[in-house]
């Protein structure tokens, strides 16, 4: 018996001016463990003329996590932080109660053709700390735990496994492990993950029980955790998930919270830009999107 219970396909959706590749959310799996949203963004090349500029919007209930492959972008939010994210590095940011940021090409980028890849997530919060003050952390790519069992890389993102434990200051139990290989592996690490489990696979393949599986693939473990596969030659994959909440969440735009109540009052509060500004990013804004007919 097969152990993937469920394979979720990239699926293109828009964010603003920007194409990427959809995984989290998904009818038949909405999350996995406390993680809601998953975006693929690129690879994509953005010309002299084009930049990325993700506008400046609100979010509850949730942490943000960027992690670019290439290429950098410019954090700014109301909490009066302004940093640039490096391929390598974690962005963490707590949305709580309402934050505002914007993500944008760097000014000295801005004329240059480049190439944007990375991942956008989002990581739903307890609903303790739904209504937490927001927060925000960057996690300098070389302090990420990172080690090597024979051909094969390790990275821990976010969270806790294999007896270790990121700086990124999540809220549940949770993991986020990079695995690259140059050369044909196996692996079981079904002991060392907890909960719910999903594996991404960015480039290259896996084996499981007889099955190829290759890129812009989410495959679900059926039995809460991905046991045992065989990793191709110069493959690079991502493993992530944790112990799910007992409450549903709701999401809608980018509000996340375990009640509709919370989200009514921050899409009423957003519509009448009552949000804290953006200082040096105050001009423009992202509108909560028309109904679709």
């Amino acid at each position: 018996m097969s152990n993937i219970k469920l394979i979720i396909e990239e699926r293109a959706a828009s964010i603003g001016k920007f194409m990427v590749g959809r995984l989290l959310p998904f009818r038949q799996k909405r999350m996995v463990g406390p993680f809601i949203y998953i975006d693929h963004m690129g690879p994509v090349k953005l010309s002299e003329a084009e930049n990325f500029d993700v506008l400046p919007h609100p979010h509850i209930g949730l942490s943000t996590l960027t992690f670019l492959f290439e290429e950098s972008i410019m954090h700014r939010d109301t909490l009066g932080n302004a940093i640039e994210i490096k391929p390598g590095a974690v962005n963490w940011m707590t949305a709580g109660k309402g934050i505002v940021h914007s993500e944008r090409t760097p000014e000295y980028l801005r004329h240059s053709a480049i190439n944007m890849h990375g991942l956008q997530i989002w990581v739903a919060l307890p609903k303790e700390q739904e209504l937490m003050e927001p927060q925000f952390s960057h996690i300098e790519r070389e302090q990420i735990p990172a080690w090597t069992e024979g051909d094969i890389q390790f990275k821990l993102v976010a969270g806790e496994a294999f007896g270790r434990k990121s700086p990124v200051p999540v809220f549940s139990k949770l993991f986020m492990l990079e695995i690259k290989s140059k050369t044909k592996q196996s692996l079981n690490i079904g002991d060392q993950l907890y909960g719910e489990a999903g594996l991404y696979i960015l480039e290259g393949a896996i084996e499981s029980e007889g099955n190829i599986y290759g890129p812009n693939q989410l495959l679900v473990a059926k039995e809460s955790k991905l046991c045992e596969f065989t990793i191709q030659e110069n493959s690079t994959i991502y493993i992530f998930g944790g112990e799910p909440f007992p409450e549903e969440r709701f999401i809608d735009w980018n509000f996340v919270a375990s009640s509709k109540e919370l989200i009514e009052e921050a899409k009423q509060k957003w519509k009448a830009q009552s949000f804290p500004k953006i200082k040096g990013d105050d001009t423009e804004f992202m509108p909560y999107p028309s109904p679709k007919n």
